[in-house]
């Protein structure tokens, strides 16, 4: 049976840490950058736990600034 994989790139300078990302993504991917933040002042959001990506694009959806990509990877094990 095939297996679906996600990944998730995310604009780190045009992010604005409004943590909507992190809430909406059901396997807990995503978190804010607790130390550092981009050039505009912002803790940004980041893939925390990339191998669970399940390609959902949740987190795209609910992004207001459109700063989130993802790209879904099949895996039929052949």
């Amino acid at each position: 049976m095939a297996k679906v994989y996600g990944a998730v790139t995310i604009d780190d300078k045009r992010c604005k840490g409004c943590d909507l990302c992190v809430v909406a993504c059901p396997t807990d991917v995503l978190q804010l950058q607790p130390k550092e933040v981009n050039d505009r002042g912002y803790h940004y959001a980041f893939t925390a736990n990339p191998g669970a990506c399940i390609g959902c694009a949740a987190c795209a959806t609910v992004c207001p600034d459109a700063c989130i990509e993802v790209y879904r990877f099949v895996n039929r094990g052949e």
